[in-house]
């Protein structure tokens, strides 16, 4: 027997703040017989400011959800100039994976969607590398072995492109150690999330465990963060710390580092998933 269903749609609202927008849309779901069980909203200023809703409802069986759709954007998110989505219990979402030789991030949530902690189908993994193929192979999902040699970072882009065109909704960089081209992120046509640690901008580049020891640096954490061109630069999802202090070697630092990182990369991922996160500028609104 499957999953019992917790809601029929999500709704997803980002407009510009003006009152009347929660009557509006619970005006319009009870006019649909709708029942609303989960609702969290914000304000980033009640006055010029952007409004924020996510909000999940039943339906009486039988619904037209097309009907539904067209109905609600002719008579509310056109009036209060909306970017919204409504999206139905049971539509999975497909993710592909791009890492390199580290192990942790990927099998983390290899791991989390076979015991289906992430509501999500993971379609792909691709690597510079093929280190990973045995483990990705073994959880049953496709590997693909995409090396990136002096020179040829436009060909294997493309190939990259080729594979993950039409097959996935999100990309998740699960310690992908190469750096995306912006023609590369203007083309993938979906969401993508990245991981990395926390001691940006002080340690930049190789060895940041090493030089945070000699600094004597007493957290160590993770951030999780949407990826734009600017280079580690994009709305941040989430982040955490661990406290560490003087006698943890540079090994013991880096194995905190992988265990921040695969949690904080698994939250970030199904906050993303369970469409919590809603852009605002340069940062996000996580409900």
């Amino acid at each position: 027997m499957g999953e019992q269903p917790h809601y029929t749609g999500r709704l997803l609202i980002s407009c510009p703040d003006r009152p009347g927008i929660v009557a509006a849309v619970s005006g319009f779901l009870f006019a649909q017989r709708a029942n609303i069980v989960s609702s969290h909203q914000y304000s980033s200023d009640p006055s010029g400011g952007r409004f924020f809703l996510r909000t999940e409802f039943f339906l009486p069986d039988g619904c037209d959800r097309a009907a539904l759709a067209e109905v609600f954007a002719e008579e509310v998110a056109d009036r209060f100039e909306m970017d919204w989505q409504l999206r139905w219990w049971g539509e999975r979402r497909r993710t592909a994976i791009l890492v390199s030789r580290q192990d942790h991030c990927l099998l983390d949530l290899l791991w989390r969607r076979r015991r289906g902690e992430l509501d999500t189908d993971i379609v792909a993994v691709i690597s510079n590398h093929p280190d990973l193929e045995r483990e990705t192979l073994a959880a049953g999902v496709p590997f693909h072995h995409v090396p990136v040699p002096d020179g040829g970072k436009a060909q294997a882009e493309e190939r990259m492109l080729e594979l993950l065109e039409g097959n996935a909704e999100l990309l998740v960089l699960a310690r992908y150690m190469q750096v995306l081209s912006d023609g590369f992120l203007a083309r993938i046509g979906m969401p993508a999330i990245n991981i990395h640690h926390s001691f940006l901008p002080a340690f930049p580049g190789a060895e940041p465990y090493r030089r945070a020891h000699e600094r004597g640096v007493k957290l160590i954490g993770a951030t999780a963060h949407y990826v734009t061109a600017r280079l580690d630069d994009g709305p941040i999802i989430d982040q955490d710390v661990v406290r560490v202090d003087h006698r943890q070697g540079v090994e013991e630092l880096e194995r905190v580092g992988r265990d921040v990182e695969r949690l904080v990369l698994s939250r970030a991922v199904s906050l993303h998933l369970q469409d919590r996160v809603l852009p605002d500028g340069r940062r996000t609104i996580v409900f």
